[in-house]
Formats: structure tokens, C-alpha cells, sequence
């Protein structure tokens, strides 16, 4: 049987939604080979471009590597090239560096920013089409604020610490909620004080944010007002220099940096295919997502243009059209390949949701729940996490919730309490006590007469028991996890911790009963607990090294805690000892980096488990004419 080729042209939210997804349901399926052909080796988070603009997180957060991504998936080939031409006649992808033979064309290009044309932007302006983009203008900001500290002009000083944004749309919102949020570090870094620093907004239309309903947009410009950025409604941009620009009503605006985010296109290239476009040069698409006059090539995404209603206007350019549109694609191959009828295209937006800084947004679910502040932000970071369970993807949905929780200096929706950037060196006296007390403590079970390493059993437990003699009750004396020695016969007394002259209190009298049935079905008998008893020892010693030589730290800290918690409801630890889970959950923020072996360790092994699940990562994939990856 000769193999179907299925080639998908972008990687983007669109293309990368769609690939995963027929390669999950065509993976037993070895007559199918998929190509994911981008120009770059990554996949950008493009929805969050303004956080690289605004200095919140580093570039490297939003590029998802795509061996990554389907390393695991031997159906789907990944290669960095530019497509420049469909062959519909040949059936063939053209590219710069190949030809790729197809039974099926996904074509995922995405958009670009639109000026319209607008004198100036492209020699003056700063748009966010790309993380190039992105960084060129934090840099860009970084400098402005800096030659602004230092000019002694009034006129010049302005236009260095004037910053202007056109267009209020998604983009345009959540980059001057951010802007606004870096203002106060750029202040205190360059010594200026904050309203040195001013951030305008400009709108065409007498109203911003049209985007949203009109509640949720009147919140979103009432808390930008009042946390200093200025809005400016029916205020057309004409014109962009070096120093001001120019405005409809035929006056100035004094100002070195305007990012422009008043609307989007179809990438330039997509005209090169010599499909019919519509409006935005977007290709025109039928209910199928598929070219009108050819059913093996579908369009997809931001570059796409389904005018169900005859607006000429088409779907919003968002990611869940995107995803929406993908999915009638994946489907419509399926049924081409196994046979089966064809679905319409069908949208489904269940809200709408803009960040305006780290820490506060606004949101609307299903038109009909509105929430603003911590909720909003909270709820756009999980809609962002349901991506990377819908594209499969573990490792960067770890890696989002970290850069987007953790790894960042500057308050989150969480208003910093996760922040890691923390000194842990403070915690590494607490890292060697901890070790310590596991060492010292077992220091009598490895050698004398109470060694755990001989036949006498140091597990109390009560079917382990034998029948109390001189009338001794059958109920077994509570032992420590740290001793193993009987309690005192003495009055047991609450207390956290040693109080002269009295008993502490054991956590649990006796094992609650669930635990008592879950631990006698693994130690049943004298031998599984004198084996037990051996392996506890050795475990707990492992973890005192591992502790005090600050290696493997989050896991010598996690099975710490874990083990005193099962002292603790076994009935073998008293209320004085419950610190120890505490610590053990303290250590685990990342001491063994101060004066611990995990500085090298985790770095080592981060690498070395990376290598080994995902192969070597490359600034450009192909594949040769063997048919093998590079």
C-alpha cells in the first residue's frame, strides 16, 4: 500500500493543534507519515509577546522546541524550512531548501501586524509580530528610559519618556497593562520617579476595547486610568517620525517610541500560493476549511478566511478559531483517509479573556460570567494550561506554569508569594540540621543490642505482638521514628516540643484503622517486618547523606516529609517531632544549590534526561533523503 503524506505548513497554535492531533489518531496507521514544516525550530507563544516586550519573562519562555514536542511520535517529521509554493499539479510543497510530496495540505502561516500603510510606522514604529519583535522593543524601552534619565532638555526628555501605543485591541491592552507594570522598575533603576514615565494609549474609535462587552471594557479602562496610563479615543494616527508623530486632527505627539497594534493581516507570503484572498489578504476558505476548488488543501488560523454571515469580516483572528479551525481539518482528513463523512467548519468561543499587567485582567466565560482581577488572570493562565494538555504536552505545560508562577521577579496574580528567586541560602542550616537528625538518630539502630539489622523485631505493631505476659495489656507501646524506644508509662502532655518532667503526646494513640488494614497487607508477618525495618533504616540514612551534602534536595526533602507523616499516623511519632514536615517541605526550594551538590547536579541531569527523551536540540531540523532526522 503506498504511504499518505500529510503536510502541515506552520507551527502555530493552529498547525501545532492540528498535527498533534492526527498523529495521536493516525499513529497506528504506518502508511500515513506526517511533515511539519516552519520556519523556525520552535513554536511561539504568541499571545504572550507582550511579556517579552515588557521585561516580565526571558524569550526562551515562549519558544516551545518542536523536537520537543514529537520526539515521541515517529509518525511526524519536523523541518525548519520556508515554504514558498503549493504544486497543486504535482502535488508537491515547494521550499527553499526542499520538496515535500503531498496527499494533504494543512496551511497554518499565521498573521502579521497591518499598518495600513500608515506613513512611518515601518522606518520609526514597533509592532509585536514576532519574538524578534519583542525583544527589540524591551530593549529598545530599556534605552529610552535610560537616555531620558540623563536629558536635561524638557522637549527632549519628553519624547524620550513618552511611550505610545495605537489601537486598543487584545494586543494593544495587555501590552500597556504590562508596559505599566515594568514603569516602577524602571523608575527605581534609572532613579526617576514613576509618572516620569508616561504611557498613552490611542484609539481611532470613541470607544476602546471593543473587542470585549462594554462592562468588562469600561473595568479595563477605569484601572488603567487610575493606575496612570492616559487613553486617548478618536485618535487617528497618520504619520510616525523619530521624535513625534503625527495625529489626524493635524497636531503632535511628542514621543521616541509608538508600538503599533491597531490590526493584523495574512502574512505577506500568503498571496504567494495564488489562492483567492479576501479582506486582510486572507485566503478564502469554504465551511470545509478547505480551499474551494481543491479538497486536499486546507487553510487554517489567522491566514484563513471562512465568511460564514457575509460580513466580509471572516472569524476572529484568535486561537480558539485556530484550534476550531483545526480540528475540522484533522477530522476531514480522517474521514478522507478511513472513509466517513465531512464536517463544517463550527466555532466555539467560550470567552474572552486580556491581562492588563501580571496581576489583574479581565474576563468573560460563555457570555455570561464576568470576572476581573485575580480570577480573570487566574482563568487565562488555565485556558493557556488546557492547551498544552490538548497538544499532549507535559514538559511545557510544567515549564509555562514555572515561568509563569516561579521563575519571575515582578508580582504575579499571586502578588509574588511563589516567586523562587528567593535566597535559599537561609535554608541550608535547616537542609544539614534535618540531614543530621536522620543520621543521629539512626545511629543506634546500625550498631549495639537495639541494632534494626538483627532478628529482633523493633515494630510494635499489634498483630506483630504476641500476647501480653503478667498481665501486660496487648496494646504495644508507641515508638518514636526518631528512638524506637517505648513511651514513658507517664501522662502523655500536647506540647510542640520537650517540656521538662513530662510525656509528649503521641500524634496517633494507635494506627487509625484504614491504616492499621493498608500496612498489615504489606507487613503481614515477622519476616516482612523484620525486612521492613532494615530497608526504613537504610532509607533513612540515605536521606540524612542526601540532605546534609545538598543532593537531590527536593527529593530527599519530599520523602521526608512523607516519611515522618507515616510515623506520625502509624502511631510510632509524638506532636514534638511534626516540625520535621515542615522542614522537609522548606529545604525542598532549591537548597541544595547553596553549598550543596545540586549547584551541579541538577543542571547535569536536567541535560542528560532531556538528551535521552527528546533527542539533541537543533536551530534547524530536516530530513535526509534516507528518510532520517536531523
Amino acid at each position: 500500500m503506498s504511504q499518505t503524506n500529510i503536510v502541515v505548513i506552520g507551527g502555530g497554535f493552529g498547525g501545532l493543534y492540528t498535527t498533534k492531533h492526527l498523529a495521536k489518531k493516525l499513529k497506528r496507521n504506518k502508511n500515513v507519515k506526517i511533515t511539519l514544516v516552519d520556519k523556525n525550530p520552535y513554536m511561539t507563544m504568541m499571545t504572550s509577546l507582550h511579556e517579552v516586550a515588557a521585561n516580565r519573562v526571558q524569550a526562551k519562555s515562549l519558544k516551545y522546541d518542536l523536537q520537543r514536542l514529537f520526539s515521541r511520535r515517529k509518525n511526524v517529521d519536523v523541518v525548519t524550512d520556508t515554504v514558498t509554493k503549493i504544486d497543486q499539479k504535482g502535488k508537491t510543497v515547494i521550499s527553499e531548501n526542499g520538496n515535500y510530496p503531498y496527499d494533504y495540505v494543512i496551511l497554518a502561516i499565521g498573521s502579521q501586524p497591518n499598518d495600513f500603510g500608515t506613513a512611518g510606522v515601518k522606518e520609526h514604529g514597533f509592532t509585536l509580530g514576532d519574538l524578534d519583535d519583542a525583544e527589540e522593543l524591551r530593549d529598545h524601552i530599556d534605552m529610552m528610559v535610560h537616555l531620558g534619565s540623563k536629558e536635561r532638555d524638557p522637549k527632549k526628555r519628553e519624547q524620550y519618556l513618552n511611550f505610545v501605543i495605537v489601537g486598543t485591541g487584545f494586543t494593544g491592552t495587555e501590552m500597556a497593562g504590562e508596559l505599566n507594570s515594568w514603569r516602577g522598575d524602571l523608575a527605581k533603576k534609572y532613579n526617576l520617579q514613576k509618572d516620569d514615565i508616561k504611557i498613552t494609549m490611542m484609539e481611532m474609535a470613541p470607544t476602546v476595547m471593543n473587542m470585549l462587552d462594554r462592562s468588562d471594557a469600561d473595568k479595563a479602562e477605569k484601572y488603567l486610568l487610575k493606575h496612570g496610563v492616559d487613553i486617548k479615543v478618536n485618535t487617528g494616527v497618520v504619520g510616525v517620525h523619530e521624535n513625534y508623530v503625527d495625529l489626524k486632527d493635524g497636531s503632535t505627539f511628542p514621543t521616541k517610541t509608538l508600538i503599533w497594534t491597531a490590526g493584523v493581516k495574512a502574512v505577506d507570503t500568503a498571496k504567494d500560493f495564488g489562492f483567492k484572498t479576501a479582506r486582510a489578504g486572507r485566503i478564502v476558505v469554504n465551511q470545509y476549511s478547505q480551499i474551494p476548488d481543491d479538497p486536499h488543501i486546507y487553510v487554517i488560523g489567522d491566514v484563513a478566511m471562512y465568511d460564514k454571515n457575509g460580513s466580509g469580516r471572516g472569524e476572529p483572528q484568535v486561537v480558539q478559531g485556530a484550534e476550531a479551525a483545526g480540528k475540522c481539518a484533522f477530522k476531514n482528513i480522517l474521514a478522507q483517509i478511513k472513509g466517513g463523512d465531512p464536517v463544517k467548519f463550527k466555532a466555539n468561543y467560550s470567552g474572552f479573556m486580556v491581562s492588563l499587567g501580571p496581576s489583574w485582567g479581565v474576563a468573560s466565560l460563555l457570555n455570561t460570567f464576568h470576572l476581573s482581577g485575580f480570577f480573570a488572570i487566574l482563568m487565562k493562565d488555565l485556558v493557556d494550561m488546557i492547551y498544552f494538555i490538548e497538544i499532549y504536552s507535559g514538559y511545557y505545560l510544567f515549564h509555562y506554569i514555572m515561568d509563569e508562577w516561579f521563575r519571575i521577579k515582578r508580582p504575579t496574580l499571586w502578588r509574588g508569594n511563589l516567586n523562587r528567586y528567593g535566597n535559599v541560602l537561609w535554608t541550608v542550616p535547616m537542609r544539614i540540621f534535618l540531614g543530621m537528625m536522620w543520621l543521629v538518630d539512626c545511629w543506634y539502630k546500625v550498631q549495639g543490642s537495639g541494632s534494626w539489622f538483627t532478628n529482633k523485631l523493633q515494630l510494635h505493631f499489634p498483630w506483630l505482638v504476641q500476647a501480653a505476659t503478667s498481665g501486660a495489656s496487648n496494646k504495644a507501646a508507641a515508638t518514636t521514628a526518631a528512638s524506637g524506644k517505648a513511651a514513658s508509662s507517664a501522662p502523655a502532655m500536647f506540647s510542640l516540643n520537650y517540656d521538662y518532667g513530662h510525656t509528649p503526646m503521641a500524634v496517633f494513640d494507635k494506627m487509625p484503622s484504614w491504616v492499621q488494614v493498608m500496612t498489615k497487607a504489606i507487613i503481614p508477618d515477622k519476616t516482612a517486618a523484620l525486612n521492613a525495618q532494615k530497608i526504613m533504616t537504610v532509607v533513612e540514612i540515605v536521606l540524612g547523606v542526601l540532605l546534609v551534602l545538598g543532593l537531590c534536595t527536593w527529593l530527599a526533602g519530599g520523602m521526608s516529609a512523607v516519611f515522618v507523616a507515616i510515623f506520625c499516623i502509624s502511631g510510632m511519632n509524638y506532636w514534638v517531632n511534626i516540625w520535621m514536615i515542615f522542614a522537609a517541605i522548606a529545604v525542598m526550594n532549591g537548597s541544595g544549590r547553596s553549598f550543596g551538590l545540586d549547584m551541579w547536579f541538577v543542571p547535569w541531569l536536567e541535560k542528560k534526561l532531556a538528551k535521552a527523551r527528546y533527542g539533541i536540540l537543533k536551530p534547524i531540523y530536516h530530513v535526509d533523503k534516507n528518510g532520517v532526522k536531523n
